[in-house]
């Protein structure tokens, strides 16, 4: 926040330099007092040896007009003296007033008042109450999702920019920042980092282990998180002190394939809460498509309790007449016990030969690749540069775009395609290509900015995911590991003492999921937790209860319920 003018003007005179400039201003403005004077009074002087006389403060009128160049000519000398008086005053005028008083005041006040502008919006130090603080190194389409999950969470953050323009510009952006270089210890000294409740680095790997390094030296047990695009990278930042490292296209690989149809129908986790377990599970070729939740009686059966769904990428809260069809990823809640006993039953269903076909075989084009090769699901990568080719058998070389070697793929028999690219407008446009070839098969792509994932679900994407979430979601996990954990894309579980509204009432009396769009799935009290309540249970007023739901709905559940009651 800016500071207010007064409060500016008064940061320039406490400084050591302030003072000094301020007693040469002050030296200037009194030999330009002392001037005016002694030229009032010779004016006089000349008027009286004229035959003419003046107030005073008509001398100091003419005195200043004829410095300042005006000459407004109402009052002028008879006699050569007054006239060559009248060329010594304006030419020490121009001199004094129009040359030296300008670049006087523009070099001892107005650049100082600038500069401690400056300093103002881009500080090289944080405040010594500065607390509980989030430090961020690189502003990139993940910190900035991060840094709205953060304000949504009232998390203070702090962003370290080494050049001062940059930080002006990202402050002009509404962000906090601070100036400082990476690999100072002093910088991160003033950015209190013995205080801050995490460091999240997502630069460059070499930046990231420099951060990590830097930082561990001063604060031995801070959380700190980085991010790798090389996997010899990791061991490297944990050697040098990251306590988690991000491997974002990993991350993104693992999501597609988890949702990919055609490979195996079993649960796979997606997080853990204590003993409650989150999985998702494809419905596609099972015996649960074309039911209702109601009709499929899975937890009556098997123990797990359908808490949503996916469809086309879009989380719907899970109800009663709620229908599966071929596409829909059932998202379950139940204890490792309650898991087991569905893969058991489910484990024969949605086995299929056909290869997936990945567009890009790129960083996160590979990572898919490998995820679905542990799951033994065949796969072809469309990859136009012969050099990223790894298995010659796996993949076809061309343009995703010609449809003769989409057809060589496999587009026409395959059950799903990724699209993997760092180019959402590419994504957009193989999207809705792929989408003209095959109305009916699943589509997974890849958004790098989370602006676009919602005009990907329009060009026809089933499921879209980025970076940017990911990312933000795993960084929350860490900074509030006890009480928030997001499981999937946009889907949060999250932990709030029982809001007095609800203590007393059953879970399906309170009608949460009607209201909010959130859903019990564990109760926590003095006894231990109970995973997957019934609906007929109570809300004991001294409980906590374990919720999951999208951002939307988590944030309307706490403004409805349970405002600032996250335990």
């Amino acid at each position: 926040m800016l500071k207010s003018f007064p409060a500016q003007i008064a940061s320039v005179i406490r400084s050591r330099r302030g003072r000094r400039n301020i007693r040469v201003l002050a030296s200037f403005f009194f030999v330009l007092a002392v001037m005016i004077t002694a030229y009032s009074i010779t004016f006089h002087l000349l008027m009286l040896r004229e035959g003419q006389e003046f107030s005073w403060i008509t001398g100091f009128y003419w005195t200043l007009t004829v410095m300042s160049t005006l000459g407004f000519g109402d009052i002028t000398f008879h006699t050569d003296l007054g006239r060559l008086f009248s060329i010594v005053v304006l030419l020490s005028g121009m001199i004094y007033m129009l040359v030296l008083l300008p670049f006087t005041f523009i070099e001892f006040f107005y650049e100082p008042w600038m500069k401690s502008q400056a300093e103002a919006r881009a500080p090289r130090q944080l405040l010594a109450e500065t607390r509980g603080h989030v430090l961020l190194t690189n502003h990139d389409s993940v910190t900035s999702a991060l840094i709205r999950r953060l304000e949504q969470y009232k998390y203070p953050y702090v962003m370290l920019v080494p050049n001062v323009d940059d930080a002006l510009h990202l402050h002009d952006m509404g962000l906090n920042v601070m100036v400082g270089d990476l690999d100072d210890p002093e910088t991160w000294t003033k950015a209190r980092v013995n205080t801050a409740a995490l460091v999240a680095s997502t630069a460059s790997d070499v930046t990231n282990t420099n951060v990590a390094f830097t930082v561990r030296g001063l604060a031995k047990d801070l959380p700190i998180i980085t991010s790798a695009l090389d996997v010899a990278s990791v061991d490297i930042l944990k050697l040098a002190g990251s306590s988690y490292v991000l491997r974002l296209d990993e991350m993104i690989g693992q999501s597609f394939v988890r949702r990919t149809l055609g490979g195996d129908a079993k649960s796979h986790v997606i997080g853990k809460f204590d003993e409650l377990l989150i999985a998702e599970a494809t419905a596609h070729r099972t015996p649960l498509v074309g039911k209702t939740l109601r009709e499929s009686q899975l937890r009556q059966n098997l123990g797990v309790t359908v808490v949503g769904v996916w469809e086309r990428g879009r989380f719907e809260p899970a109800r009663a007449e709620t229908e599966i069809n071929d596409n829909t990823v059932l998202v379950l809640a139940g204890s490792k016990e309650h898991m087991f006993r569905y893969d058991e039953f489910f484990t024969i269903y949605n086995v299929s030969v056909e290869p997936v076909v990945i567009l890009g075989g790129g960083r996160v084009g590979q990572a898919t690749a490998r995820a679905l090769a542990r799951r033994n699901v065949d796969y072809r990568i469309v990859e136009p540069l012969a050099e990223l080719i790894r298995d010659p058998a796996k993949y076809v070389v061309g343009s995703a775009a010609d449809l003769e070697v989409l057809e060589q793929a496999g587009i026409r028999e395959t059950h799903t395609v990724i699209i993997t690219p760092h180019d959402d407008d590419l994504n957009v446009y193989l999207t809705i290509y792929c989408r003209q070839l095959r109305p009916d098969v699943q589509i997974l792509s890849r958004a790098t900015h989370e602006r676009n994932v919602a005009t990907m679900h329009r060009a026809g994407a089933d499921s879209v995911l980025s970076y940017a979430s990911l990312g933000t979601g795993a960084v929350m996990n860490l900074l509030r590991r006890s009480t928030l954990l997001m499981v999937a894309e946009g889907l949060y579980l999250f932990r709030v003492r029982v809001p007095g509204k609800l203590a007393g009432q059953t879970i399906a009396k309170t009608s949460i999921r009607q209201e909010t769009g959130c859903s019990v799935v564990a109760i926590r009290t003095e006894r231990g937790m109970e995973v997957v309540p019934n609906p007929s249970e109570t809300l004991p007023p001294d409980a906590d209860i374990v919720l999951i739901g999208t951002a939307e709905a988590e944030e309307h559940f706490l403004k409805l319920y349970a405002k600032g009651s996250l335990t």
